[in-house]
């Protein structure tokens, strides 16, 4: 199929289709859909079959068990019925995809399944997190996911932008690999001082969060982004007015606002150059006089709808105020709003919302970084005590992913039956957790997994690496600005998407036959075709072929006049362009 276009356009043709060539690229793209989900189709049939339990798992964490007696509860209540424990091999692919970011490799699925131990899947999640095998990999992909929330995927990317994408990512690796506490990591992205750009002098690459929101609207952006991100309150919308069904009023939006009134982002230009090119900012602290221009005071002024002016100082959320002066040396407004947040439960609740979300689809509450009192909270004293935990163990990010990837709701299939159809989070309903809920990979993820699943892009330099995937990912990703400076990302298997995976050179070079390609090596290795085929869907897909995946094989090997490589050619194309390759599940 992937190597006869011309076939297809016959089959169009006997179809009764009558098609131009201008839009037979749509129609190869839409016949390699439907061609995908038959394949997810068999791969539901197949998923009742019965997967080994974990059941026996000891010496797990206190919280782990915590989280299965409230699911079990939550379950009971509403007369659902968990899936069943899901297979091995599949559960391993999900939890690569989450811990690190892509698929794994055939040899990892291997070194998995040689485990006979009864605590096998925390072995894997302990060797993902804590081997020095996949730290590079652990660190690189939650700084990606972070960099993604704290600049957006186009951060740094803007024309005369004053972030240093490769600064932010510095910082963030470096956070990861460590194992720093997220409270630490949040306490400096929030009051960093320095320069934005590795190499350059003062460098601190936590800058980077801020530089572009400080400037800006008198600090609103920043305002904005610190509350939802790292307190999950949704403030943006009383900027201007009193919101009718947030607590957060005006008065507390320009009271918050205060705390960044001191803080500049400062252009540094590149020496030499005739039109001034910024090459870089600084972050700085500098004395405040305040709209009233009386530093001793540094107040801020705000308008009511009704025309009303009144007056704001940095008091926290929760109704602690500081020091009124403007002046760097009495009141650093910055350090001080980042020491209240050390304290506040909303900072605890906000992180293990976004990485509960990370791992299972949905957070306690939707959206996962709106935690005010008028947005419904599922689980409600579950997501109490785990934030109290994640406090109590020093905010420490690889012990909260250990209890989440080890639980019940982690552990079961995304295979629903009738015991728990009526769990459909698309539905508005609260999610209860009966089930895996599939969702589609990150374009990140799809990337590393393409190329670790095809062992391509491994042509030339690391530069040249990292060009082509950036490259391939700007042509992926479609980016909608919001009121907020961020983006949100469509990835919604469009025809120019679809093409894109079809035919683009990332497929073509997975797909390679020459010498010295993963593909040769296969079809060149010993065993039967049978095996090779297994070989191909446990390394895609996590799992063994079906009989009827394994007669389509057959047939098209028969077609291929027994040429083992143009059949697996084509088997490795449909694997890497179906649907149950895209999704997480």
């Amino acid at each position: 199929m992937a190597q006869n276009p011309r076939r297809l356009k016959s089959l169009a043709n006997e179809m009764g289709i009558s098609i131009s060539n201008s839009l037979f690229a749509a129609f190869v793209g839409l016949v390699a859909i439907q061609f995908s989900l038959c394949f997810s189709m068999l791969y539901a049939d197949d998923a009742v079959a019965k997967p080994k339990s974990d059941a026996k798992r000891v010496n797990l964490p206190i919280q782990v068990e915590k989280i299965d007696k409230s699911m079990a509860s939550t379950w009971a209540d509403f007369k659902l019925r968990p899936s069943v424990v899901e297979e091995d091999t599949k559960w391993c692919r999900r939890v690569f995809l989450d811990v690190i970011g892509r698929i794994p490799t055939y040899e990892e699925f291997a070194e998995f399944a040689k485990d006979k131990s009864p605590n096998k899947r925390f072995a894997l999640v302990d060797r993902l997190i804590n081997d020095d095998r996949y730290t590079e990999e652990y660190a690189n992909h939650w700084s990606t996911v972070w960099t993604n929330v704290l600049i957006g995927r186009n951060g740094g990317m803007e024309d005369r932008s004053l972030t240093s994408r490769a600064g932010m990512q510095k910082y963030l690796r470096d956070c990861f690999a460590r194992n720093k506490p997220y409270n630490d990591m949040v306490y400096e992205l929030v009051t960093a001082t320095g320069t934005t750009k590795p190499g350059t002098e003062g460098f601190n690459g936590a800058t980077n969060f801020l530089a572009m929101k400080v400037n800006e609207e008198d600090g609103t952006q920043a305002t904005a982004a610190v509350s939802r991100i790292f307190l999950g309150l949704q403030v943006q919308c009383t900027q201007c007015h009193n919101h009718p069904f947030n607590q957060w009023k005006q008065q507390k939006f320009w009271e918050f606002n205060a705390f960044f009134r001191q803080t500049r982002a400062l252009r540094r230009f590149v020496p030499g150059t005739v039109n001034g090119d910024v090459d870089h900012a600084e972050l700085i602290n500098q004395d405040f006089a305040g709209e009233g221009r009386r530093p001793e005071q540094a107040e801020i002024y705000f308008q009511l709808r009704n025309g009303l002016t009144k007056v704001a100082y940095p008091v926290f959320l929760d109704g602690t105020e500081i020091g009124k002066s403007g002046y760097v040396s009495e009141v650093n407004r910055r350090d001080e709003v980042g020491k209240l947040m050390m304290r506040s439960p909303f900072l605890d609740k906000a992180i293990v919302n976004r990485m509960w979300a990370h791992f299972l689809g949905y957070g306690f509450t939707k959206p996962v970084d709106d935690l005010g009192p008028h947005n419904p909270t599922t689980q409600a004293q579950l997501f109490d005590e785990l934030s109290s935990d994640f406090r109590a163990s020093s905010y420490d990010l690889k012990q909260l992913i250990v209890w989440i990837t080890m639980s019940q709701p982690y552990q079961i299939s995304s295979k629903m039956t009738k015991d728990n159809e009526a769990d459909d989070p698309t539905l508005g309903e609260a999610p209860k957790f009966s089930h895996f809920y599939t969702r589609q990979m990150s374009a990140e993820q799809l990337y590393q997994s393409l190329s670790v699943a095809t062992q391509a892009n491994r042509k030339g330099s690391l530069e040249e690496q990292q060009k082509r995937r950036e490259d391939w990912m700007r042509q992926f990703v479609v980016a909608f600005g919001t009121d907020e400076g961020d983006e949100t990302t469509t990835f919604n298997g469009s025809i120019p998407q679809s093409l894109m995976l079809f035919n683009g050179e990332l497929i073509r070079e997975a797909i390679s036959l020459d010498s010295g390609s993963w593909l040769h090596g296969l079809a060149q290795s010993k065993g039967s075709g049978t095996e090779k085929i297994q070989h191909l869907f446990i390394a895609g897909l996590g799992r063994r072929p079906t009989k009827k995946e394994v007669e389509v094989a057959s047939q098209i090997l028969v077609a291929r006049k027994n040429e083992v490589g143009g059949m697996l050619q084509d088997m490795w194309w449909a694997i890497l362009n179906s649907n149950e390759f895209i999704f997480n599940h």
